[in-house]
């Protein structure tokens, strides 16, 4: 028979449930002695050694009013039937202790704005669930954050750009805006109406570094504009951001996370944006075909509906 022919090992081999079976009717002489030790009807363990006959081509147990032996070719079988068995135990012991390891630790990869606004409430409620499990937290620009996810080297990632990285699978937990913001003593306080696209694109901002999710929407919406004039600071943190902003130094571009508190004290000021679309999805992102799993499955339940 070729290979192409082969019947899977699957539709050959009986299950461990009927290796187990035949191993208690060897050890108790009884068919129905070992049902119950397996918790099942004295009907379905005759049912179960019949097929286990029948798959396998022999004889397998004697049965008598005095209970149940194993023939020479059962004994056989036995024999054969304990070292399978006891390595599908060591199977499942190995896959336990995979999953302590895996479960003892979590590696988390977040945007700056979702690391530092959103993260550690949801850290917070994984605590009180897994108050064994050891978080650690790598806080970088999108494209940091997707670089780590894809290489293994953090379990779950949270990403704010417009697109998922190839090679990454994504769910969407919040929607967020960004917002043009400025001190109260800055010339766009004071106007009625906001600024335009085209203005906004011409003016040196305070902005986060490329990569940064805020900086690529930015960047795309004000594509049509020619793109962003050079920054008046570019920025590797969102607090850096809001700070030099505070000062006075000149407008910033941040999530409405992140400048919240500023604008209900009126520290600072929002400016509308005619023309633009300033929105974006906030994502968890992890490697295709990978869903999470353990500690990363229990956070990535926690933020869904959380703005």
């Amino acid at each position: 028979m070729g290979d192409e022919e082969r019947v899977p090992l699957a539709h050959r081999v009986p299950d461990l449930g009927a290796l187990e079976l035949l191993l208690e009717v060897a050890r108790v002489g009884s068919l129905s002695g070992a049902a119950r030790r397996l918790g099942i009807t004295q009907p379905a363990a005759s049912s179960r050694i019949r097929a286990m006959e029948v798959r396998l081509g022999v004889a397998l147990v004697d049965r008598s009013p005095r209970g149940s032996t194993l023939t020479a070719e059962g004994a056989l079988v036995t024999d054969w039937a304990r070292r399978v068995v006891e390595a599908a135990e060591a199977l499942d012991a190995g896959a336990q202790a995979l999953r302590g390891r895996r479960d003892s630790r979590l590696r988390v990869a977040a945007s700056m704005t979702i690391a530092e606004y959103l993260l550690p409430g949801w850290l917070i409620a994984l605590r009180g669930q897994r108050p064994d499990t050891a978080v650690s937290l790598h806080a970088g620009n999108s494209a940091v954050v997707a670089q780590r996810v894809l290489a293994h080297e953090s379990d779950l990632g949270f990403v704010e750009g417009l697109t998922v990285p190839e090679g990454l699978d994504s769910a969407v937990i919040a929607q967020d805006r960004l917002v043009v913001a400025v001190a109260p003593g800055h010339a766009w306080a004071r106007r009625s109406r906001g600024v335009g696209v085209a203005e906004l694109a011409a003016a040196p901002l305070i902005l986060r570094e490329r990569g940064s999710g805020t900086r690529q929407v930015l960047d795309a919406a004000l594509a049509g504009c020619g793109g962003l004039a050079a920054p008046l600071l570019e920025l590797a943190s969102t607090t850096a951001v809001k700070a030099a902003a505070l000062s006075g130094a000149g407008p910033c571009v941040l999530s409405e996370l992140a400048v919240g508190d500023e604008l209900a004290a009126r520290r600072l000021v929002e400016v509308p944006v005619e023309g633009a679309v300033l929105g974006r999805a906030l994502r968890a992102v992890w490697p295709v075909g990978a869903r999470p799993a353990g500690p990363a499955r229990d956070l990535l339940s926690l933020t869904r509906g959380v703005v």
